[in-house]
């Protein structure tokens, strides 16, 4: 596919091509003009919009809570507590409200009475176009999880907020989107 359309930043796409492309993900291959006039290979991965949720709850005696998942990320092989997320490939016009509903109870189980829709992030901008909506789910009850095949080996666990910060002050949370999506919310004093 040949292009040479120019961005803001100054760089043109002289050419671009589909190296290789799964139901999840396709790896665009672009040649490039950079402003200053010199050409460049730039592989992008592009992904659909997903959500992550910070599911806030409260214990009997008032004290904020938080769930997390835990499965298996097959690229860094290794098990990670982290919050719901997700991104539908069934559904990629899907609203990111309706994503970060479906995936909360998807995942958790839990339902929530109001989503609070907190921001936006990009997974990668550095190689990928995947952007991420951060939402606050407060109000919670408990349902069943309706887990997707490939997430049969997930379970979730609610932890007091303050135990929630300890894990991260351990390292023992190191998913950027959780970390990142925290950020925000505590620097909107939401959380």
């Amino acid at each position: 596919m040949s292009t040479n359309k120019q961005d803001v930043g100054g760089y043109s796409v002289l050419s671009s091509r589909i190296a290789y492309e799964n139901p999840w993900t396709r790896v665009r291959e672009d040649i490039i003009c950079r402003p200053n006039g010199e050409k460049g290979l730039y592989g992008v991965i592009e992904r659909g919009q997903f959500s992550v949720i910070f599911p806030l709850g409260l214990t009997p005696d008032g004290k904020p809570t938080v769930t997390l998942v835990n499965q298996y990320r097959y690229p860094v092989q290794k098990r990670l507590w982290e919050l719901p997320m997700g991104m539908w490939e069934s559904r990629p016009d899907a609203l990111p409200v309706e994503l970060a509903i479906g995936e909360l109870r998807e995942e958790t189980g839990l339902i929530a009475g109001h989503m609070h829709y907190a921001g936006f992030l990009y997974q990668g901008a550095g190689y990928s176009t995947q952007k991420g909506h951060i939402y606050l789910a407060t109000h919670l009850t408990q349902s069943t999880p309706q887990r997707e095949p490939t997430e049969q080996d997930m379970y979730c666990k609610t932890f007091l907020l303050e135990e929630f910060e300890d894990m991260i002050t351990k390292n023992q949370i190191p998913c950027a989107i959780s970390l990142a999506a925290f950020t925000l919310l505590r620097a909107q004093k939401l959380v």
